[in-house]
């Protein structure tokens, strides 16, 4: 597998631990300390930039970064793979994570919040009304991340049942294993239209393709994302300096570009 700035691998068994030509490099190398990340998927392009921005002050730290759905990367964890930090979608799995004595608890906190969107690539689908959207025969595939493990799948199911639409929405539901596979259904248009995370649509790669719109808070539980140090990642100082970094100016400037919402504001 080809490393740019870090590695991006979607988890697909959550059973199983990963290969050893998966897994993350050790705390330490030949040529210096390494940092071994596992985060959830909406982070993967945001990914790019706060690892670029990190290493501008820390450019002797190797980084490799495994992202997939959350609830995936928990079961990673737990069956010991070798990740120093956990960025997820939500703050039950890293608090999971305390409780079954995989990650300190000390190091626990809110990094950003997320946002959900209904976007769509299809032309003549527009989306400036949720249900006019989700019930238009054109939308014969919506696609959604897995609720079982990837809580943007499940804040779109909250939306789906919260606006009535229960019965239309279910029968076109299409899944992808974590929200980056949702986002692939609907740009390859696979998908017609799709529940995906603001910051997917706002990255580069994605910008400029289709029309979204976003969904209110108020419609399913806030998408709070958390992170923590794993037990392994305990005795990484890097992990500690990562950690210190996702809460600096320069980080979350960065979370706000890929439209985040910030703790605290």
């Amino acid at each position: 597998m080809m490393f740019r700035l870090c590695f991006t691998l979607t988890l697909i068994l959550a059973s199983h631990a990963p290969t050893p030509a998966h897994a993350a490099k050790p705390t330490s190398t030949a040529k210096g300390p390494s940092l071994s990340i596992a985060a959830a998927a909406n982070l993967i392009y945001a990914l790019d930039a706060l690892n670029a921005e990190f290493k501008q002050s820390a450019p002797e730290v190797t980084l490799t970064c495994t992202t997939g759905a959350s609830g995936n990367l928990v079961a990673q964890i737990t069956n010991g793979a070798p990740y120093d930090i956990f960025l997820s979608a939500d703050l039950d799995y890293p608090q999971a994570l305390i409780k079954a004595g995989h990650a300190d608890a000390k190091t626990f906190t809110t990094f950003a919040i997320g946002r959900l969107v209904l976007w769509s690539t299809k032309p003549g689908i527009e989306v400036t009304d949720i249900v006019a959207t989700i019930k238009s025969s054109a939308v014969q595939k919506l696609a959604v991340a897995n609720p079982v493990t990837a809580p943007y799948g499940r804040a779109a199911l909250q939306v789906i049942d919260r606006l009535g639409l229960d019965s239309t929405a279910k029968p076109k539901i299409v899944t992808g294993e974590n929200i980056t596979q949702t986002a692939q259904f609907v740009e390859t248009g696979h998908a017609d239209a799709g529940f995906v995370a603001l910051s997917l649509v706002l990255s580069p790669k994605l910008k400029d393709k289709g029309r979204w719109i976003e969904i209110s808070a108020a419609l399913h539980t806030p998408l709070d994302q958390g992170v923590v140090i794993t037990h392994r990642g305990a005795a990484n100082p890097t992990a500690a300096r990562y950690l210190a970094f996702l809460k600096s100016e320069p980080a979350r400037k960065i979370f706000e570009r890929y439209g985040y919402g910030l703790p605290g504001t």
